[in-house]
């Protein structure tokens, strides 16, 4: 029998051996003694290590770590430890926290420990023995309840790199140049549906889907234990406003390869249907913005500041209506420069975007002189935050006022918690003293409801299923689906909450 040195292999028939193995600082280990034998049609590679270290490989437990968004819908954040290496992935704001402490949705300097004294971002403390083996952070989407605490907390992993699509990329970027921080940490900026090797074990793929935000990822993590497939936030929308279709023939490649986890988001599993597309949330703005009388009167929309879908609707309305269009407040510039910074969206010539607290009272003085019926104004404040652009022209502290007839219409849902709700009445009753026409919910979610995430579960058909993205009381939904289709609590489907692990053997 003939002996190879490693340079040798891969000589045989087809290539067979360096196809099947890449490993070669590992055969150069004592006791490797590498022998190909003679076995038709081909050869077969023997090395005595070879099979033991592929068995430690392929039975390395994965064990994950709830830091947020198990117990209560907010801070989303997973630590994944696989062998001496961990990835987290989404280093989200608790909103509803974060809003009740700064009286705004926006990002402002503040530090982590008074962030993390009102629960407001999640609690790093709970990986102290893990900090110095995460060699990722990678968000899902640009969502400021999946990257918003990305400001606060990088500080606690130096050695991170942050690996995200291209828009989440310009979103954390704007982020950090507002706040003057410069970021010592690497972006690497992912295009979808791409994999991007981090380690020698692990490799993390960026699956293109839908939601309310543009590029949201599915993510996968490719490790020797098995793959983990992150589904935090997502629908299936095959009519989008904006952007492709989800890639669902990859996820069913994926399921076909096999894989060890599925994390999903339960917000919506309690609801029996499958979530409608954003091309409905268009006709029900057309409905309202091209249906209703408002000749001579103001036209004000707010939603989501990152749904560049939606924004690009109230523009594409606000241009039949021959109305200018004005998009007035900071979040809104810097999604909509993100967006355009990257060529998914096109606004400039279109849209004036103002942002800055002197240009803002210039354009409203322009806007009274013209005449508000010849504009069509896109504000902040959709969840009736205090310090937004839409409670402040409210309250009159900007130069812009009211009038009978005056037409508000908020393209979003109230997100149901009790701070939005509160600040959500105190808005509407301070229009409706104003005689404004309000409409509300001009609106179909982002998220996934049950039926989606029945679909999602066949296509890629996981060993084992974690909920998130909610507190139990929306966890148990899933769990009800999970057990529909066969999976157990506590062995194939598993309750986590925040501070919790689980080893998945």
């Amino acid at each position: 029998m003939k002996k190879f040195r490693p340079d040798e292999l891969g000589s045989g028939p087809n290539g067979l051996v360096p196809a099947q193995v890449r490993m070669s600082n590992w055969f150069n280990t004592p006791g490797n003694q590498v022998y190909r034998v003679p076995c038709r049609p081909h050869f077969i590679l023997i090395a005595p290590n070879l099979f033991k270290l592929v068995n430690n490989l392929s039975s390395m437990p994965i064990e994950i770590c709830g830091i947020g968004g198990f117990s209560e819908t907010g801070k989303n954040s997973t630590a994944i430890r696989i062998d001496d290496e961990v990835v987290i992935l989404d280093m989200g704001l608790h909103m509803e926290n974060y809003i009740r402490y700064t009286k705004d949705e926006d990002i402002s300097a503040l530090t982590y420990e008074e962030l993390l004294e009102v629960n407001a971002v999640p609690n790093y403390r709970l990986i102290d023995e893990w900090r110095d083996k995460v060699i990722a952070i990678v968000p899902g989407h640009g969502h400021l309840d999946h990257i918003g605490a990305v400001l606060f907390s990088i500080k606690l992993f130096p050695h991170a790199s942050i690996v995200c699509t291209p828009f989440t990329a310009e979103v954390l970027k704007s982020i950090f140049a507002d706040e003057q921080i410069k970021l010592s940490n690497k972006i690497i900026s992912l295009n979808l549906n791409s994999t991007y090797k981090l380690s020698e074990k692990i490799s993390v793929e960026l699956v293109y889907m839908t939601h309310s935000i543009p590029h949201t990822a599915m993510i996968v993590l490719h490790t020797p234990s098995g793959k983990i497939v992150y589904a935090n936030d997502y629908k299936f929308d095959n009519h989008p406003v904006l952007g492709q279709k989800p890639n669902i023939e990859r996820l069913k490649e994926i399921g076909e390869e096999g894989v060890k986890v599925l994390i999903v988001e339960a917000l919506y599993a309690h609801e029996h249907k499958k979530t409608p597309s954003e091309a409905v949330a268009q006709q029900m703005l057309k409905d309202v913005m091209l249906g209703v009388h408002a000749e001579g009167k103001a036209i004000i929309a707010t939603t989501f500041s990152s749904h560049l879908a939606r924004l690009k609707s109230m523009v594409d309305l606000g241009k039949k209506l021959n109305r200018r269009i004005v998009f007035l407040g900071r979040s809104l510039s810097r999604y909509v420069i993100a967006g355009q910074n990257i060529q998914i969206i096109d606004f400039k010539s279109e849209v004036k975007l103002v942002r800055n607290k002197d240009k803002l009272e210039k354009i409203l003085h322009k806007i009274n002189k013209d005449g508000k019926g010849k504009y069509l104004l896109v504000v902040t404040g959709h969840q009736g935050e205090p310090k937004a652009i839409l409670s402040r022209m409210a309250r009159g502290e900007l130069n812009f006022r009211f009038t009978t007839g005056d037409v508000v219409i908020f393209s979003c849902s109230v997100i149901p918690v009790e701070l939005n709700r509160n600040n959500r009445d105190v808005l509407e009753r301070e229009l409706k003293n104003k005689g404004v026409r309000i409409f509300r919910d001009i609106h179909v979610s982002g998220h996934a409801a049950r039926e989606d995430h029945r679909d999602l579960i066949e296509f890629v058909r996981p060993k084992h299923i974690i909920p998130s993205h909610g507190g139990q009381d929306k966890a148990v939904h899933l769990v009800e689906l999970a057990e529909e289709m066969g999976y157990e609590i506590n062995k194939s489907v598993h309750l986590l909450e925040d501070g919790k692990r689980i080893l998945i053997k």
